[in-house]
């Protein structure tokens, strides 16, 4: 389903785009669906979230970038529901961290799919080998109990 909206700003950085209730009530999987989101040749996932009572799809600086957008631009938005499992690629070295205990694959596996997102992209993102090792021992941490 497409729709034009202006990508609005809100506070500094943070920018999003309002969903027409038509289109969200079509879309028919409730006022905070999954959804992926089409801006011209660009595409991601994300969640209708809300904004001041306004149905809203949040766009981070890297969608913008990506799309080629900004704020204030009226941009054709290309919006399906997302019926497709969320998933994350666990990094090898950080499943192999979480195997050892598993009460921490199960705190890991109870995370919701943007928490585990979290966790991971730090590690991913590291571009040295120490940098990787402590970003993993600092997810693992994450997910231990707190000490009573």
């Amino acid at each position: 389903m497409d729709f034009s909206a202006v990508l609005e700003l809100s506070g500094r950085t943070a920018t999003g785009l309002q969903v027409p209730e038509q289109v969200l009530a079509a879309l028919g999987g409730g006022r905070r669906p999954p959804v992926r989101v089409t801006i011209g040749t660009y595409t991601y996932r994300t969640t209708v979230g809300s904004m001041d009572g306004r149905p809203m799809i949040p766009v981070s600086a890297e969608h913008r970038t990506a799309a080629g957008i900004e704020a204030g631009r009226t941009v054709t938005v290309g919006l399906d529901l997302d019926t497709e499992e969320r998933t994350v690629d666990v990094p090898e070295d950080l499943a192999v961290a979480l195997s050892d205990d598993p009460a921490l694959v199960r705190a890991f596996d109870a995370l919701s799919v943007s928490r585990r997102k979290a966790l991971v992209l730090p590690i991913v993102q590291a571009k040295g080998a120490d940098t990787r090792r402590r970003r993993v021992l600092r997810a693992v941490d994450s997910l231990r109990p707190p000490p009573s």
